[in-house]
C-alpha cells in the first residue's frame, strides 16, 4: 500500500475551492467501484452476519431469487427478491427501507416498494410469536402493491429458509445484477 504522503492529492480543504486538476488526482486514486460489485459485495456479506436460521442471510436471499426465477418471475421481480435483504448488516431494524433506497433506482415502481415494505408484511408469518403485531401490514391495505408485497412474502421470502432446497449459487445471478444495476 502506498504512502498517503506520497501520493498526489487534492489542494483544497473545502470542495467549493476545488480545481479540476484536484479532481483528476481523486478520480485517478480512487476510481468508481462498479455499483453491481458492490451490491454482489453487500450480498455476499449478509451471510456471514449470526442470524439463527437454518440458512445464512446470502442462502436466503438466493433461495428466494431462485424460487422466483423457477416460478417464471420477469428478470425485474427476481433481481428484488435477491436483494431484498441488503441492507441487513447497515439496518437491522430497518434493513426493508434501506434494501429499498439502495435499489430505488434499480427497480420499478412496485417492486421498489415491495422490498420497501417487506418486513412489515413478512410479520405477518411471525410477529404473534415474537411479541409484534402480525396484522402491521394491514395499514397498506389498499395500497396498489399491497397484493403483490403479500405475494412476495408469501410465495417466496417466508418459504426460503430451507437447507434442503436446491438453491442457484451466486454467480448464476451475476449477470442479472451486472446488467439491472450500473
Amino acid at each position: 500500500m502506498t504512502e498517503l504522503s506520497t501520493q498526489p492529492r487534492a489542494t483544497f480543504r473545502a470542495m467549493s475551492e476545488g480545481t479540476l486538476e484536484d479532481w483528476r488526482i481523486i478520480r485517478s486514486i480512487a476510481p468508481e467501484t462498479p455499483l453491481s460489485a458492490s451490491i454482489i459485495d453487500q450480498l455476499r456479506k449478509i451471510g456471514g452476519v449470526p442470524c439463527g436460521f437454518a440458512v445464512d442471510r446470502t442462502t436466503h436471499s438466493l433461495q428466494t431469487a431462485t424460487r422466483a426465477e423457477r416460478a417464471g418471475r420477469p428478470d425485474d421481480y427476481v433481481l428484488a427478491a435477491l436483494l431484498h435483504d441488503i441492507g441487513d448488516i447497515l439496518g437491522p431494524a430497518n434493513h426493508s427501507e434501506v434494501a429499498g433506497a439502495i435499489l430505488r433506482p434499480h427497480l420499478p415502481e412496485d417492486l421498489h416498494w415491495m422490498v420497501k415494505h417487506h418486513g412489515e408484511f413478512q410479520l405477518y408469518h411471525f410477529g404473534h410469536l415474537t411479541g409484534r403485531d402480525r396484522n402491521v401490514r394491514d395499514r397498506h391495505a389498499g395500497h396498489p402493491f399491497y397484493d403483490l408485497t403479500v405475494e412476495f412474502c408469501e410465495e417466496y421470502d417466508q418459504r426460503s429458509f430451507d437447507p434442503d432446497y436446491p438453491t442457484e449459487p451466486i454467480e448464476h445471478f451475476l449477470p442479472l445484477v451486472e446488467d439491472k444495476i450500473r
